[in-house]
């Protein structure tokens, strides 16, 4: 099932999704630009990049995520081995990504780890618990949600287009 979500026409004025429009595509373009390689080291990757959102502990090295939520539409996540050197890079908020979660299985925990932090945590009539938002982009602005239960333990998720209102 897609949801629309229609935001508020006095929130959201078209010269605001304008701006947006241009800082997104700086921003990508920049992405773009700094591409990280198999085999560049923690210290190349920081001069590049910059300062990660979040470093993570895993098993085999670290991963330093880069995120672009609330805003954005991109997270990036570099896995550095135990030598710090860079063993994958990639952009995360993609529907093939999105289809590894497994519901009944992966916790909130494993999905900020997989993901990054969500654009919004929010709740619902409908939903007793939390509800992760990312942003995302796939041919159009979309939204991913990831329903929790009392134990923070994935129990369902839907992803939906992200609808502009442009009264």
């Amino acid at each position: 099932m897609v949801l629309f979500v229609c935001r508020h026409p006095k929130r959201d004025a078209p010269w605001r999704r304008a701006l947006f429009a241009v800082f997104a595509a700086m921003v990508l373009a920049g992405c773009a630009t700094k591409a990280v390689e198999p085999g560049m080291s923690r210290d190349a990757v920081l001069a590049r990049m910059g300062q990660p959102d979040r470093v993570l502990a895993m098993a085999q090295g670290t991963r330093l995520q880069y995120t672009g939520q609330p805003a954005g539409q991109f997270a990036f996540m570099v896995d550095l081995d135990p030598s710090d050197h860079v063993m994958q890079s990639r952009q995360v908020l993609q529907a093939h990504e999105f289809a590894r979660i497994e519901v009944g299985k992966w916790t909130r925990a494993d999905v900020e780890r997989e993901f990054g932090r969500p654009a919004s945590v929010d709740h619902v009539a409908n939903w007793p618990t939390n509800i992760l938002t990312y942003r995302w982009y796939e041919s159009q602005d979309m939204f991913f949600w990831i329903y929790l239960d009392s134990e923070n333990i994935v129990q369902r998720t839907q992803q939906g287009i992200e609808y502009h209102h442009d009264d």
